[in-house]
């Protein structure tokens, strides 16, 4: 069976790609298989290496066996096509050594120097599937043993990181100068796997393909967005984790902020990579800045107690592993956030995400104005109902547009419909995992979905103002919900004020 890339995609390069810390979870569950299932649809460039380097003593047989089993367990398909795994298997090699000592590099460079193909010994692919405290010292590793050069020259090189992007706007700083010291920024591929979705991508072609939606899209006819993001699970054995990131750092960062951007962007000159990608940065920068005031009166946080989640008891987050008994770290965040340019002035933007919701769900839900209640009121009892356009982005992807229609009958009553599409249904295709799609535009050398330096600044800037306001300050009752909720009071309260509520997304 051939790997060679299929349909009218320009062929790929062939090329090594080199996972930095191949023993962890990321590697197992993740990597390795949207790697096959690229391979196995012929995605992956005709000729193609994978090494992995990791401090635990095994040898490629040993390390291509445990990989085998993982993939038993994390597929998209089932069974394993075994014809297509000893083809992938052919391209895996192990190379041992500990991340923290030179030689590990010098030995890897000697492994990639045996290639017989001169492009798998230029064209590398490094993913730094380790932790981001490693990330500056591995680079400058990579870099002195040779592999990673910033002057273009035969071949090229590339860095794939793994958010978080720092933990603050200085942490981020320092990280993004400790990356370029080595890299140039077009090398650097941020990756935020919420990208990857395919209703994430489609946010663009629905919004400047259709010419129905695209002049609606504005102040005089749009009235709030909100943005959802639910997680059922609850914190679990990430607690440690969590005590240090917070709901604020590990979600609104970058998730919300990414969708929040390519919905309210303006048109990009093209679909080049950095035409996308300067109009995200500019939304963000148009991010009405927050003071200690505007925080108090436009950000909520939350924290899940005890509660029942599909029927079952669900522990409270200060009951959760490694967390303080008395923790004030957030589980849930609601803003309203504004967008001071032209085309949103004046429209609030809501986003929402949060641990043990009812439901593991994700939309974008785009209300419209309401018409005039004068032509019907005399004949209906009741208001009519503000169109709304529902982006679900997961689990069951589609679009969904809400319009009134007059109920069959004598009566004037009036009812809420809706106009569905399900991608399921219309297309019918397996939507790719997102580390499919990601893998491949890293290997391409398509930055689009990918992070920009200044992108994941300006987030943080926004992201530290709110963690300022907050500093010292205990969560109070109203910010307490219980699990199996869609959050606290104050969250209601919040976008209430406007005289809007919350639309919950179908799970």
């Amino acid at each position: 069976m051939s790997c060679r890339l299929a349909g009218t995609r320009k062929p790929a390069e062939p090329c090594s790609i080199v996972i930095l810390g191949a023993s962890g979870d990321l590697t197992s569950r993740k990597l390795i298989p949207a790697l096959y299932h690229l391979c196995r649809e012929q995605q992956m460039p005709a000729q193609f290496r994978i090494v992995g380097v990791a401090r635990r003593d095994k040898t490629d047989d040993s390390w291509r066996a445990e990989l085998r089993a993982e993939l038993e367990k994390f597929s998209r398909t089932k069974p394993i096509d075994e014809k297509a795994w000893q083809e992938f298997a052919s391209r895996i090699s192990y190379c041992r050594g500990d991340l923290t000592d030179g030689e590990t590099y010098l030995a890897l460079d000697r492994q990639l120097a045996a290639e017989s193909l001169p492009e798998l010994r230029r064209n590398l692919l490094f993913y730094l599937a380790i932790a981001p405290t490693q990330f500056a010292q591995t680079v400058e590793q990579l870099h002195l043993a040779g592999l990673l050069q910033k002057e273009r020259g035969q071949g090229w090189q590339r860095i794939v990181v793994e958010k978080p992007f720092g933990s603050s706007l200085p942490s981020a700083l320092q990280l993004n100068q400790e990356l370029t010291r080595f890299a140039g920024e077009r090398q650097v591929f941020r990756i935020d796997h919420y990208l990857g979705k395919e209703t994430v991508q489609n946010i663009l072609m629905f919004r400047f393909s259709n010419s129905i939606f695209e002049r609606l899209w504005n102040r005089e006819t749009i009235d709030h967005v909100q943005i959802t993001v639910g997680e059922k699970l609850g914190v679990g054995q990430r607690g440690g984790y969590y005590e240090e990131a917070g709901a604020l750092r590990d979600m609104v960062q970058n998730h919300l902020l990414q969708v929040l951007a390519l919905i309210a962007m303006e048109p990009p000159v093209s679909l080049a990579p950095e035409a996308i990608r300067d109009e995200k940065v500019k939304l963000l920068q148009s991010l009405r800045p927050l003071t200690p005031k505007a925080v108090a009166r436009q950000i909520v946080r939350g924290q899940y107690f005890a509660g029942i989640v599909d029927g079952q008891p669900r522990a409270g987050y200060r009951q959760e592993p490694k967390v303080a008994s008395d923790s004030n770290v957030e589980t849930f965040v609601a803003l309203q956030l504004f967008i001071d340019n032209w085309r949103w002035s004046g429209v609030p933007f809501y986003l929402r995400t949060g641990k043990s919701l009812p439901a593991s769900a994700s939309e974008v839900r785009i209300q419209f104005r309401p018409t005039p209640n004068v032509l019907f009121a005399a004949q209906c009892a009741q208001q009519l109902y503000p169109n709304a356009l529902a982006l679900r982005l997961q689990p069951h992807e589609g679009i969904a547009l809400r319009f009134n229609g007059k109920v069959p009958g004598t009566t004037t009553e009036v009812r809420p419909v809706r106009m569905d599409f399900s991608y399921n249904t219309e297309f019918g295709a397996y939507t790719p995992e997102a580390y499919e799609r990601l893998l491949l535009e890293a290997i391409a050398g398509d930055a689009t979905l990918f992070i920009r330096r200044d992108e994941v600044e300006t987030a943080w800037g926004l992201v530290d103002s709110i963690r300022a306001a907050w500093e010292g300050k205990p969560l109070t009752n109203r910010e307490f919900y219980a699990a199996g909720s869609w959050g606290p009071v104050a969250a209601d309260e919040l976008i209430a004020a406007s005289g809007q509520a919350w639309h919950s997304p179908s799970p």
